[in-house]
C-alpha cells in the first residue's frame, strides 16, 4: 500500500469538487507531518489560495471536511494556518505493518534494468591507505551497495595509481637505503614497507636542497638540481622505455604493496569486481584527441598543443595534448571514459574522489559531452570533503598522516576498553568477544564517516564515535542486539510472531503506530539516499528508527502483556525493526551484533 499515491488523487479530487479546478496529480505533494503536530501527511494550502478564493484556515478546513468524508484513509485533520495536517486511519498502519513484514525482499527495490559504475579508493602504490582513504571507501563502497539496493546493476572499480614520479621515488631511495629489506625481514606491511622509503626520499631530498641553497643556488634550482629528484626523473624515463631492471624493481615494490592493500581491504570490508591500472591506461586518450581535433570540438595552438575552448560552458580554455605530444591527466582520463564504457556499457559512471579535483572533474564531464558519448549525461563526481583530526592536517610525504591500519586497530582497542568498562560481554567466549569488539570498533568508523553529508568537510573525532549514546554506530548496533535478545526470549517463551496476519489487532499505540511510519520510510530513504548520492541520509534514518525503537520500548510492555495477539503482534514490531536496522546497516558496510 502506498498513502501518497492514495491520498493525493483524493486531494485532487477535492480541489475539483469543493473548489471546482482541476489540479495535476504532479502539481500536488505531501510532506511528513513535524514531530509537534498531530497527524501523519501535511498538505500546503498557500500555493492553492487563488484557486479556493478563500483564508489558508478555511480552505484547509474545507478540503479536511472532504477527505475525512470521501477517503477511507484520512480519519482525523487539523490545520495551522496555510498547513492542513492529515491523520491516516489506523487500520490502514496495521495493514501497512503485516505487508511490510510479510515482504521477503522489503528494502530492496525492483531492477530497473540499468547499470552504474563506481569507481572509488584509486590509491598509490607509493604509501599505505590513510585516513582519507577511509572516507573514500567506505562512501564508494556504501553508494554501491544503496544502488544496488535500488535495482541497480552495479560494478565496483577501483583505478590504482601504479606509475609515475612518486612511485619512482619510493624506487630510488629503496635503491639507496633498502639493503634489500622486505615485507618479512623488516616485519612491515608491504604497502607500509614502500611508504616508508617515500617518507625517506622526502627527508634526504630536503638535505640535498638545503646543501645545494648552501652553495649558492636558489631554492628553485636546489629542488631541480637535487640528485636524487634527477635520478628519480630518469628512473620514470628508464621505466616508460621498459628498462628490465627499472620494471623489475618496480613490480617487486608494487607486488608488496598490493598484499598490504588487500589486507586493510579486507579489514575494512570493501571489495572490488573491477582493478584498472594507470600504468596500462596512460596513454590512452590520444585517439580521442584526433577524433576531437576533426570534429573541431578541439583546437590546435601555434606550439603544436591541443586545446579545449569550455568558456561557453562557463569555463576556460583547457590543455588536453602538449605540443610534443605528451599526455595531460585529462588525455588519460577522457581514453579510460572510454575504456570503461567498452567494458561495461554503463549508464552511470560515479567517481568518489575528493573535493580538491572539482574542477578537474567539471573539464572532464563537459567535454565527454561535447565529444557525443552516449554516457556523457551518466557521468558524475561524488565529491567529498577532507577529513581533520583534532590534531590537525595530514602530509603523506612528511610521515604525519593518519594510517588507515593503525586507526582500524586504534577503534578495535578503543570498542574493547570501552565494552569491558560497561561490562557487556558477560558470558562471552575470548573469540565471542574478539569479534564483538571488531564489529563495534569498525562500526563506529563507519558510521561515523558516513553520518556527514559527504559534501561537507569534517572532523573525526574517534573518541565520540565509540560512545553508546548518541548518532554513533554503537547506539545503532546496540539497539539491534537488545531486539535480537527480545526475539529469542520470545522464541523460548513460544510467542507465535511469524504468522502473516495481524487482524485481531484494532488500536495501536501511538509509540506502535509512530514506529511503523518510519518503518514504511525504509524503502523512501534507500531511493532518497541512491538519488543524492548520501549515504549520510540512510545513517540519518537508521539513528531515527533506533530512537523511535527504544521510545516504544520504553513505553509498551512487550512480555507482561496479557493478550497474546498484542505481545505477538510487539515482537513482530521488534522483529521487522531488527531486519530494517540490520538491512540499512549492511548497506553502510557495517556489520550488527545479535549480543552485546
Amino acid at each position: 500500500m502506498n498513502l501518497e499515491e492514495q491520498i493525493i488523487p483524493a486531494i485532487q479530487k477535492g480541489f475539483r469538487e469543493v473548489f471546482g479546478h482541476e489540479v495535476s496529480l504532479e502539481e500536488l505533494s505531501l510532506q511528513p507531518t513535524r514531530k509537534e503536530f498531530e497527524g501523519t501527511y501535511t498538505f500546503v494550502m498557500f500555493p492553492y489560495l487563488k484557486v479556493t478564493k478563500m483564508a489558508p484556515e478555511a480552505s484547509g478546513n474545507k478540503l479536511g471536511d472532504f477527505l475525512v468524508a470521501n477517503s477511507d484513509l484520512v480519519t482525523a485533520y487539523n490545520v495551522v494556518k496555510g498547513f492542513l495536517n492529515i491523520s491516516v486511519a489506523q487500520a490502514s498502519w496495521i495493514q501497512i505493518f503485516s505487508e511490510l513484514y510479510s515482504n521477503p525482499n522489503f528494502g530492496q527495490l525492483p531492477a530497473n534494468g540499468k547499470k552504474v559504475m563506481v569507481e572509488y579508493s584509486s590509491p598509490n602504490t607509493n604509501k599505505p591507505l590513510h585516513l582519507g582513504h577511509l572516507r573514500n571507501n567506505f562512501l564508494g563502497y556504501s553508494i554501491s551497495e544503496i544502488l544496488k539496493a535500488n535495482g541497480y546493476q552495479v560494478t565496483k572499480a577501483n583505478l590504482v595509481n601504479d606509475r609515475g614520479i612518486h612511485i619512482c621515488k619510493s624506487m630510488v631511495a629503496y635503491q639507496h637505503f633498502g639493503n634489500n629489506e622486505t615485507p618479512q625481514s623488516s616485519g612491515l606491511k608491504g604497502d607500509h614497507l614502500a611508504g616508508k622509503y617515500y617518507v625517506i626520499f622526502d627527508k634526504e631530498y630536503k638535505k640535498q636542497i638545503s646543501e645545494l641553497a648552501a652553495q649558492g643556488q636558489s631554492e628553485d634550482e636546489a629542488k631541480k638540481n637535487a640528485p636524487l629528484m634527477l635520478e628519480a626523473q630518469e628512473m620514470l624515463r628508464k621505466w616508460e622505455a621498459n628498462d628490465a631492471e627499472t620494471v623489475d624493481l618496480w613490480k617487486l615494490m608494487n607486488g608488496w604493496v598490493y598484499e598490504g592493500f588487500e589486507a586493510t581491504y579486507q579489514k575494512m570490508g570493501v571489495n572490488f569486481d573491477k582493478y584498472y591500472y594507470e600504468s596500462d591506461t596512460y596513454l590512452l586518450g590520444k585517439d580521442i584527441v584526433e577524433e576531437g581535433l576533426a570534429k573541431g570540438v578541439f583546437f590546435k595552438k601555434d606550439n603544436g598543443s591541443t586545446w579545449v575552448d569550455l568558456s561557453e560552458e562557463g569555463l576556460d580554455e583547457k590543455l588536453v595534448l602538449r605540443g610534443d605530444g605528451t599526455s595531460v591527466y585529462i588525455t588519460q582520463d577522457m581514453g579510460t571514459c572510454d575504456l570503461k564504457f567498452n567494458d561495461f556499457g554503463f549508464d552511470k559512471s560515479i567517481y568518489v574522489v575528493g573535493n580538491e579535483q572539482d574542477y578537474h572533474f567539471d573539464v572532464l564531464f563537459k567535454i565527454m559531452k561535447k565529444l557525443g558519448r552516449p554516457y556523457g549525461e551518466g557521468l558524475y563526481h561524488l565529491s567529498y570533503g577532507m577529513v581533520d583530526l583534532p590534531t590537525g592536517k595530514m602530509k603523506s610525504r612528511e610521515g604525519t598522516v593518519v594510517d588507515a591500519d593503525d586507526l582500524m586497530h586504534e577503534m578495535v582497542t578503543t570498542a574493547e576498553t570501552h565494552t569491558k568498562e560497561l561490562g557487556k560481554i558477560e558470558g562471552f567466549s575470548q573469540q565471542e568477544a574478539a569479534e564483538l569488539y571488531e564489529t563495534l570498533g569498525l562500526g563506529a568508523l563507519k558510521y561515523f564517516l558516513l553520518k556527514v553529508d559527504p559534501k561537507k568537510r569534517m572532523l573525526f573525532n574517534p573518541q565520540e564515535s565509540i560512545e553508546f549514546q548518541g548518532n554513533t554506530g554503537p547506539f545503532i548496533q546496540y539497539s539491534h542486539a537488545r531486539i535480537a535478545s527480545i526475539l529469542r526470549k520470545a522464541e523460548q517463551i513460544g510467542v507465535n510472531f511469524k504468522t502473516d496476519g495481524f487482524e485481531g489487532i484494532d488500536k495501536l499505540e501511538d509509540a506502535e503506530r509512530d514506529l511503523i511510519i518510519v518503518l514504511y520510510d525504509f524503502e523512501k530513504k534507500i531511493k532518497q539516499a541512491g538519488e543524492d548520492y548520501s549515504p549520510a541520509l540512510l545513517a540519518q534514518y537508521l539513528f531515527d528508527l533506533a530512537k523511535e525503537y527504544n521510545r516504544f520500548y520504553a513505553e509498551q510492555s512487550i512480555f507482561n502483556e496479557s493478550d497474546q495477539k498484542i505481545q505477538a503482534f510487539r515482537v513482530a514490531l521488534s522483529a521487522l525493526t531488527a531486519k530494517t536496522i540490520k538491512g540499512g546497516m549492511k548497506l553502510l558496510g557495517i556489520n550488527v551484533p545479535d549480543r552485546m
